[in-house]
């Protein structure tokens, strides 16, 4: 039972003893990747920009016609 322990002992202290502390050199490699986008175009906005276009014209069209109703104080 000692030589075991004994032989275990021995081995530890040999494969510690070869075993290098230094940190090894890692290399890390970058890619720089050009993305092309398409430019926006009005035809190309989102559903809640054109609702909201939608929304802003009809008020506009409302307050026009408040304005008329009023008439010009002239």
């Amino acid at each position: 039972m000692k030589k075991v322990v004994l032989t275990l002992a021995v081995f530890a202290t040999c494969a510690t003893a070869f075993t290098s502390c230094r940190e090894t050199e890692t290399e890390t490699i970058v890619r720089e990747v050009e993305v092309e986008t398409e430019e926006a175009t009005e035809e190309a906005g989102g559903i809640l920009e054109r609702a909201g276009e939608k929304a802003d014209q009809e008020v506009n069209k409302e307050i026009d016609q408040a304005i008329d109703e009023i008439g010009d104080d002239n």
